[in-house]
């Protein structure tokens, strides 16, 4: 099996440049942002790390095809590159430090293209996470002074730690009640959102997490970064993978359970 190390190493060069570029404009008073057609908002620094990413890979991997929530789709072919510039955009404009770049390299494989390489850096936060498929996943300040992730051993509902991002979502998908129904059976829930609630899973600080409506940009690098700290990430339905247009992730011990909660309907 292939170690991508390689790819490691150089998602980390895309993390450096988007970060750089991130970070310039972060808190500025003279910051543009438009509505995008979905309404959710998009700044121009949201474009500008996308702009450099494309740019870097086009010259290093010009082979490689590239998928990226500003600009879409280009080039086709067996590895594809995922990018989602800044994840967490409201944040981002309104100042608040829950931000990240996510970067993820995806190959073709059977059942669909699957995630091999995953980088999430939060600048704000002075923190990156990271994987590479088998071999394992890290979180530190580089490649040489890093800490191996591992999740959770919490088995019991009772005990387990719950992250999500908001209750509209739920709602509007009539999941709402069994959304709830998990919130009152596990030991504590908090709203931290967006790239975050998966790092803490693969940390360990969290045990479960989940989100009713996502692009692939929101998911690849996350989902590697948790299978790879020995977790599960799926979609509501269980297909392992950033495939489903929502996500589950957990320590793996609460998987099955988590999901029997969320595809509740009433």
């Amino acid at each position: 099996m292939p170690d991508y190390l390689d790819d490691l190493r150089f998602a980390h060069v895309l993390a450096d440049a988007a970060d750089a570029t991130t970070m310039d404009r972060f808190k500025a008073l003279d910051l543009k942002v438009e509505t995008k057609p979905d309404m959710t908002p998009v700044s121009e620094a949201d474009k500008a790390a996308e702009e450099i990413i494309r740019t870097h890979l086009q010259r290093a991997r010009p082979r490689d095809a590239i998928i990226g929530e500003e600009y879409g789709v280009q080039g086709t072919g067996p590895r594809r590159w995922v990018i989602d510039p800044i994840d967490g955009t409201k944040n981002y404009v309104r100042g608040v430090p829950v931000w990240a770049t996510l970067i993820s390299l995806m190959e073709a494989a059977e059942g669909g293209y699957q995630p091999v390489v995953g980088v999430v850096s939060a600048p704000a936060l002075n923190r990156r996470w990271w994987a590479a498929k088998g071999n394992g996943a890290f979180t530190g300040r580089s490649l040489t002074s890093a800490s191996r992730l591992h999740v959770s051993r919490v088995s019991k509902m009772s005990d387990a730690s719950f992250a999500y991002s908001s209750l509209s979502g739920w709602e509007e998908r009539s999941l709402l009640n069994g959304f709830l129904d998990l919130t009152r059976d596990v030991w504590r829930t908090r709203a931290y959102g967006d790239f975050w609630p998966y790092m803490l899973v693969a940390e360990g600080a969290v045990d479960l997490c989940a989100e009713p409506e996502l692009s692939l940009w929101d998911m690849a690098a996350n989902a590697i970064i948790v299978t790879e700290a020995g977790g599960s990430f799926t979609g509501l339905d269980g297909r392992p993978g950033p495939h489903s247009g929502n996500a589950a992730a957990s320590n793996g011990l609460l998987h099955d359970e988590m999901l029997g909660y969320l595809n509740q309907r009433y």
